[in-house]
């Protein structure tokens, strides 16, 4: 590329994506030189053929708009001419350019021969820590005006910026980055590489100064981090003010003085400062301000060396803790909140394993794109956690090649080693007096040989009602046969895993001799387990086996394996054990010999590690599997499409509390969350973590339902529990239809996704003909786009299951109208939830009244969550599913609703024409 060289931004907008049939609509190029944009071109072109109504939409562009426009014959030569001598650039070239080389070819004008570039490449590389690559996303997140998206000039406009913005940060790079970062560039698409070669060899030419806050340690640039030491000021003990006026005088003007965020203040100082109680659960309903509510109060007692532990549901809740919750207590807080996240080592780059990575990088193109980005990326992190790269999954073998294994595992001769992430972590955990983690984190202290949070007087479990389900998930074990298959043949071939640590262990003859016979024993286990599965599936009926149906294995019917199966589990306890025996004395002997091997040497060695504890978790399911009959334990088998088994064990007493090994580590617990009783009964949640003696507080809810919100039932629904899934989806297809016509956002809620799949199939056509945007969990996307698409769009309709009853903000005119298809029990007839419905039975507990009706009308009171979420929110409920009138339960249901909440029964026109009038009041 030439030093002067004129990129051409170019986007163009179609009739459709298949240029055999589909037409250019709008061509847009905006020209830059020596870092500046020279000109602009854009034209819009009449396709010759009707622009379908979602193009329309998408793209603001009418049939009528192009009528007058040039056909792309008219203008062709032009285009062809402004391209020539330029490098092509677009957002996802691919498509771009092959399209307009289509179309020229067609209409008799050369073939495009230019080289071209990938912004979305480009933005993977240098913008690591971007949520989406999407132009419109990356527009918004980096404050570019995009005033009309999916319009030619307008995403080539911002495209030239978004160019100008990356070669800017480009050109700011170490030298030494952008030298890694060149040579890994030969994987990227058309000539992206080129251009990064371009930039790098002008950047030789005048070399800036390091800045300030990076450092370059063997070769990578990593961005310099330190531990300030925790300090307390000195003058006084400051008392906790446990009165308004003393409250409202630190206050000052920060924050409003809360009558039931106060009492919260009170009940929580209280709690970790007597020893009358060990657990308290307090309710606090959105909108109380509950975190201020205990991080105040703990702000006067946590210390680095007796911290506070914060756990609460996600991530996401996490950083808000971390960004926002805490800065703002810290600005009324006479004694300082210095608050860290940990989370398991997995979670964080191992930098000796990435240099590895380096020197002998995989030809593969998305594994350069990752290593690239990273490179960009520890310029930028004060962490080293892979969340913050925002992917969805880490399941590509670079993420498995350079996660940290922890500190056992790292080489402390290495210049990396002082930099290392996890090491930093917990130095500023030494020095931190609130530990903030997730309930999942917590729950697997359990499953952990050395625990990694330290005892304390006080922990706090946020969002509390979470804790029982995650406990059992985290408890699950499983078994998959075939993937374990496919993992052992590919590992025993040759050049694979077994014979790459043959050759690193060729001087430890030893260890090598072990490694042949557990080769051997690996071998041996898939042909044993092969026999097993066939034994356990004669156990069963063959028409459960033909749906592929989950069916649960009790004593009585594993009784009835034959001698040939029993052997089968005789000689697979004997191959799991001689594995692990072999395995430990192979680690031991690696790890007393880690310095002696190359950074390149571990990775290899940290995959068979890997496959170690794939071993150890296929011994802790099977020996449960086989072994332990306690009621606790719901053993689970399936087929596979390809007629394999599985196995799984589900611990139904996991969320019981006092027999994890954490438990008592904490002097006194708390529990809070908005959604922790079923109506009156404040022991539903206690009694299922084992603590049914706990103190339980109330706060007031702090909104007038009265004023705000409507419950409204339709008298002319169908009978959910006598009709078939076609009827019931034709009848919520046709309620969302008519409520449609209120022309506000509207969250649908669905127990099934099937019937959720089967409702967007029929009103998907007629809603896009309109113009309005359906969007629907499972089709749409990830649930953060589909979240992020709704609140901006300002009438659209969202189809949610699961995960959208609850943790879903959705704040004032965001929603209004809220659509509950049915009530949000639990399938009995699932054999799992059969099977710890029948557990409960035995233990004398009515599995319908305390377990069924609870977790659904709790389920019921967070979706109601997701409608009113402050003073300002108005909206209404509507429930499809009558039997909340009908049914003897369905008055517990209402009661457990805030208790001014009006309900209404009524025909469906009545209620949109109420509807009308209130929500437009």
């Amino acid at each position: 590329m030439k030093k002067s060289q004129v990129y051409a931004v170019v986007d163009i907008e179609t009739t459709g994506t298949d240029a055999a049939v589909d037409r250019i609509i709008q061509f847009g190029c905006v020209l830059i030189q020596n870092g500046e944009i020279i000109s602009r071109f854009a034209t819009d072109v009449n396709p010759n053929q009707a622009i379908s109504k979602q193009i329309q939409k998408l793209t603001g562009i009418s049939n009528a708009r192009v009528q007058k426009a040039p056909y792309f014959e008219d203008v062709a030569l032009t285009i062809y001419n402004l391209l020539a001598d330029t490098v092509f650039v677009a957002h996802n070239i691919y498509f771009d350019y092959s399209f307009l080389t289509q179309e020229l070819i067609r209409c008799g004008a050369p073939k495009l021969a230019i080289p071209g570039i990938d912004t979305v490449e480009l933005a993977q590389i240098f913008l690591p820590t971007e949520k989406s690559f999407r132009l419109g996303d990356l527009s918004e997140s980096l404050g570019l005006n995009h005033d009309n998206p999916h319009q030619a000039d307008s995403d080539a406009q911002v495209t030239a910026e978004l160019l100008l913005l990356i070669e800017a940060k480009m050109r700011r790079l170490p030298l030494i980055t952008m030298e890694t970062i060149d040579q890994l560039s030969q994987q990227t698409g058309m000539d992206t590489s080129s251009y990064i070669h371009h930039i790098y060899e002008e950047m030789k030419q005048n070399i800036l100064p390091l800045s300030e806050d990076i450092r370059i340690v063997s070769g990578i640039g990593v961005r310099k981090k330190e531990v300030p030491l925790f300090e307390e000021k000195l003058y006084g003990d400051p008392v906790f003010p446990k009165k308004k006026k003393a409250k409202e005088k630190l206050f000052d003007q920060t924050i409003h003085y809360r009558s039931e965020q106060s009492r919260m203040m009170n009940l929580v100082y209280d709690h970790f400062t007597t020893n009358e109680t060990k657990d308290l659960f307090i309710e606090a309903a959105t909108g109380t301000g509950k975190s201020l509510g205990y991080l105040f109060p703990i702000s006067y007692l946590a210390t680095p060396e007796n911290p506070v532990i914060i756990s609460t549901v996600s991530i996401v809740l996490q950083n808000q803790l971390l960004e926002k919750d805490i800065q703002l207590a810290n600005q009324i807080c006479p004694k300082p909140l210095r608050a860290v996240i940990i989370k398991s080592h997995r979670h964080y780059i191992d930098l000796q394993r990435f240099k590895a990575t380096l020197k002998n990088p995989l030809q593969q193109k998305q594994y350069a794109l990752y290593q690239m980005g990273v490179l960009v990326w520890l310029l930028e992190t004060v962490t080293g956690d892979l969340d913050e790269l925002q992917l969805t999954s880490f399941n590509h073998i670079f993420w498995r090649d350079v996660a940290h294994r922890g500190l056992d595992f790292l080489s402390n001769q290495d210049p990396l080693y002082q930099e290392d992430f996890v090491r930093f972590l917990y130095k500023k955990v030494r020095q931190s007096n609130v530990l903030i983690v997730n309930h999942a984190f917590l729950a697997q202290e359990t499953l952990r040989e050395t625990a990694l949070l330290p005892k304390s007087a006080y922990l706090i479990i946020d969002e509390a009602h979470h804790l029982p389900d995650i406990a059992g998930k985290i408890s699950h074990r499983q078994f998959n046969y075939l993937s374990f298959k496919k993992q052992v043949a590919l590992y025993l071939e040759e050049d694979q895993l077994f014979d790459q640590v043959s050759h690193i262990l060729e001087e430890a003859k030893e260890d090598q001799r072990l490694l042949r016979i557990y080769c051997n024993a690996a071998d041996d286990l898939v042909e044993e387990f092969s026999d097993l599965l066939y034994e356990f599936a004669a156990l069963f009926p063959k028409q459960k086996q033909q749906t592929m149906e989950d069916v649960i294995l009790t004593k009585p019917v594993f009784d009835q394996l034959s001698l040939a199966g029993e052997a089968s589990i005789r000689k697979i306890e004997i191959l799991l054990s001689e594995m692990k025996e072999i395995q430990k004395r192979i680690q031991q002997s690696v790890e007393e010999q880690l310095e002696k091997y190359t950074a390149s040497d571990r990775i290899i060695l940290v995959r068979l590690l890997q496959f170690f504890e794939r071993i150890d978790h296929v011994y802790d399911c099977f020996d449960i599997y086989v072994n332990e009959w306690h009621p606790r334990w719901i053993k689970e088998y399936s087929r596979t499409s390809q007629g394999t088994g599985i196995l799984a064990v589900n611990d139904l007493e996991a969320s019981i509390l006092p027999t994890t090994s954490w438990y008592e580590r904490y002097q006194h617990i708390l529990y809070t969350g908005g959604t922790l009783r079923f109506g009156n009964d404040k022991k539903y949640l206690p009694t299922k973590l084992g603590v049914p003696d706990a103190l339980f507080k109330t706060l007031p809810d702090p909104y007038d339902y009265e004023q705000h919100a409507r419950l409204y039932i339709p008298t002319d629904g169908i009978s959910v529990s006598q009709t078939n899934s076609a009827e019931f989806s034709a009848y919520i297809a046709s309620v969302i239809q008519e409520l449609a016509q209120q022309n506000r956002s509207m969250l649908v809620l669905f127990t099934s996704h099937e019937l959720l799949s089967n409702v967007y199939h029929r009103i998907h056509q007629s809603f896009l003909n309109e113009g309005r945007e359906l969007l629907a969990q499972g089709i749409s996307g990830s649930r953060e786009k589909i979240l992020k698409r709704f609140v901006h769009s300002k009438n659209s309709i969202l189809l949610g299951a699961d995960s959208f009853w609850e943790g879903v903000d959705l704040p004032g005119d965001a929603l209004s109208l809220l659509i509950v298809t049915r009530l949000p029990f639990e399938n009995p007839q699932r054999p799992f939830v059969k099977a710890r419905y029948d557990y409960l039975e035995e233990k004398g507990i009515q599995a319908f009244t305390h377990e069924a009706l609870p977790k659904a009308t709790l389920r019921l009171r967070q979706a109601l969550g997701r409608l009113i979420r402050s003073n300002k929110d108005t909206g209404a409920m509507i429930i499809l599913d009558r039997r909340l009138i009908t049914a003897k339960y369905g008055k517990r249901m209402l009661k457990a609703l805030p208790k001014d909440l009006p309900v209404k029964e009524a025909p469906l026109m009545e209620i949109t024409a109420e509807l009308n009038e209130f929500l437009n009041q």
